[in-house]
């Protein structure tokens, strides 16, 4: 509440005088109309009316019978009547209002017993005098407009706010925009590591925007619209804030996600206002974070005004028709990539200029990582245990921000430990990021658990290097190609999974047929193993994850890309017709086929993942050099016990007699 009313002061502020002068006037309006003199011959001058509840005034009448000059009861069916009387000699007229039940009983009791002479209020009566009895529907125009006035004051004062407080607190009604100088911002074309390609991209634009005059005789006289695109966290607001520090021009920033405000026209009405902002600061940067929900196309929907946003910003961006905003430049930033999604075309042609940024690259990774790690104190670091390229291999396709974040958090792991940052350091902040905090309490006590989830993730593991070992590569040259880094039977609240297999990410890349049968055939090794140790019975509801991501690459493979047919069609684009039934069945035969190679390659590691159980529970969790040596100690003591034979050289074959007699002569 505190935050609600400090917003509301803001908003107020400039415009606080005139409000508190329009209440002001609006209570001395209402004032004057409820206590205005009454008009010359509106009623007997010098009467007054006294209002009251006493019920003992009606009954003191009875002693007082004689002195009595008039009785009425005005409206006697209403919940309220009204007993109005006056004595002899006296300028006071007497109402008192009694409920109606005991109305009932005071004219039977007191008026009628006592004989009291009374009437019954004509509606000409009520007509005169009905506003001196309380009766707020008897009255003058004004006199009821002051009386509604008064009653509801408080909420013509909630009503005359309204504006201002919806002004300060819901997101798009403000006009109050960020316009930062050039010399608040901060950031260098040198926070950009690597990624020369982009840095080519910004300098062109660079050169762009300085040399007008070249470009305006080349008949290019619009302004240069900016689309910045790529991936959450790759540099994109960081480019708008050095292009305009290097240009010396004012950022208006704005967040397009706070125009949707659910208010018809509230988008558009803020776009003109930050134009007009624009405008009046003269050669500045528009730069509008988050626009990917303006880029979608429109018609979509069949609400009209659901594009009035959309359609305000093409308006604005759509060249300079005046010498109004000629100076202005607009960077607007998503994260759609347009070679892969739908976006609105003609929202495309409004840009002349396209930068698409991408996520780092290894050695740009491992660059980024000296960059952040440069950054601490020299003793917070133990460079000698620090291996760069090793972390910037389990690091792929993380953008620059989640690294930074990740050696942030490695920072707080070595503070919390009392130790310098080492690699061990970085790669336990790496999966605190990726898989989150793991416990091995929930699974102590639960051996068949335990035993169910190690055999689960060696069913993984092994279908994981299976490609590699029928290669006939020895286990040190698997290690090196196999992006495992450790395996767990830890539980992760994070991801709801009882054990896990860590792998380091791959990059980006063209993935073939062959290996997306072996990116399934990985998935399917955890369900394969335990049917072959419990049965296909046994199989527990822990492969539920594994069988969604299958299913999604089977989708790809079969219902997409058309990739064990000659016929190369994407099926997904005709399930409106009702055709997508073929291949539906061409995933499921797919899917059995690869589930059953999967199973019989398990039956060739079944020795290997029965002794290797025993020690992933009784440790929790192996890491990839564990694993290796163990699995390379079972390797030297098989062939202890079943050392290869030499072979024999064969018997030369004897010449026969007569060869030799023919030799000899």
């Amino acid at each position: 509440m505190p935050k609600f009313f400090n917003k509301t002061l803001i908003a107020l502020r400039a415009n606080l005088l005139g409000v508190v002068l329009a209440l002001l006037a609006l209570a001395a309006l209402a004032g004057w109309l409820v206590f205005k003199p009454a008009a010359p011959g509106a009623k007997p001058q010098g009467v007054s009316y006294v209002l009251s509840q006493e019920i003992s005034e009606i009954t003191a009448l009875v002693g007082q019978k004689d002195r009595l000059e008039f009785l009425k009861i005005a409206r006697p069916e209403s919940d309220f009547p009204r007993y109005v009387f006056a004595l002899k000699g006296e300028k006071t007229v007497h109402v008192v209002r009694v409920p109606q039940l005991t109305h009932v009983g005071l004219e039977r009791e007191v008026l009628l017993k006592n004989a009291l002479p009374y009437s019954i209020a004509d509606e000409s009566y009520l007509n005169a005098h009905g506003s001196d009895l309380g009766f707020e529907e008897y009255g003058t125009f004004a006199s009821l407009a002051g009386s509604f006035l008064l009653k509801n004051f408080g909420l013509f004062v909630i009503l005359a706010l309204l504006p201002f407080m919806a002004k300060g607190m819901l997101p798009g009604m403000s006009n109050k925009f960020s316009v930062m100088k050039p010399g608040d911002l901060k950031g260098s074309m040198d926070d950009l590591v690597g990624m020369q390609d982009i840095k080519d991209e910004v300098l062109h634009l660079e050169n762009m925007l300085t040399e007008r005059a070249q470009y305006k005789a080349h008949n290019i006289d619009k302004p240069f619209n900016v689309m910045l695109t790529g991936p959450a966290g790759t540099g994109k607001t960081k480019l708008a804030g050095y292009l305009a520090k290097k240009l010396d021009i004012p950022l208006i920033q704005y967040s397009a996600s706070a125009l949707e405000t659910g208010m018809v026209g509230g988008g558009s009405r803020t776009l003109n206002a930050i134009y007009d902002k624009a405008c009046r600061t003269g050669r500045c940067i528009i730069f509008l974070d988050e626009a990917q929900g303006l880029f979608m196309p429109r018609g979509r929907s069949e609400k009209k005004y659901d594009d009035d946003t959309p359609n305000t910003l093409l308006a604005l961006l759509d060249g300079v028709k005046s010498e109004k905003g000629a100076e202005v430049i607009w960077i607007v930033a998503s994260n759609f990539d347009d070679n892969r999604m739908a976006m609105d075309e003609a929202m495309l042609r409004r840009f002349a200029v396209k930068i698409a940024f991408r996520m780092p690259n290894k050695r740009e990774r491992a660059e980024l990582l000296k960059v952040f790690l440069d950054r601490k104190a020299s003793d917070c670091i133990d460079w000698r245990h620090l291996d760069l390229d090793q972390v910037a291999e389990i690091t792929a396709n993380m953008a620059p921000a989640l690294i930074e974040s990740m050696v942030d958090r490695a920072s707080m792991i070595a503070i919390q430990d009392k130790a310098p940052i080492t690699t061990a350091v970085l790669f336990r902040a790496f999966e605190r990021g990726a898989i989150g905090l793991t416990d091995r309490a929930a699974t102590a006590e639960k051996d068949k658990e335990r035993e169910r989830v190690a055999i689960h993730e060696l069913g993984h593991f092994f279908m994981q290097i299976d490609p590699l070992m029928r290669q006939g590569l020895s286990l040190e040259e698997v290690k090196q190609k196999a992006s495992l880094l450790k395996i767990s039977t830890e539980s992760v609240s994070k991801m709801g999974a009882l054990g896990y297999v860590l792998s380091s990410a791959e990059e980006v890349g063209l993935h073939t047929l062959v290996e997306l049968e072996e990116q399934v055939c990985g998935l399917y090794g955890g369900v394969a193993a335990e049917e072959l140790f419990y049965g296909n019975r046994g199989i527990s509801i822990g492969s539920q994850n594994d069988i969604e991501k299958a299913t999604r690459i089977l989708q790809l493979m079969v219902g997409r890309l058309s990739m064990y047919s000659r016929a190369k069609i994407d099926y997904s684009q005709l399930q409106s017709k009702g055709v997508d039934e073929k291949a539906l069945a061409n995933i499921e035969a797919k899917s059995a086929e690869l589930y059953e190679h999967t199973l019989a390659t398990m039956q060739t590691y079944r020795e290997r993942i029965f002794s290797l159980k025993d020690v992933l529970m009784a440790r929790y969790v192996l890491t990839k050099d564990e694993v290796f040596e163990y699995l390379q100690q079972e390797q030297d003591r098989a062939r202890q016990a079943h050392p290869p034979q030499t072979a024999q050289p064969a018997p030369q074959p004897q010449p026969e007699p007569q060869a030799l007699a023919l030799a000899a002569a």
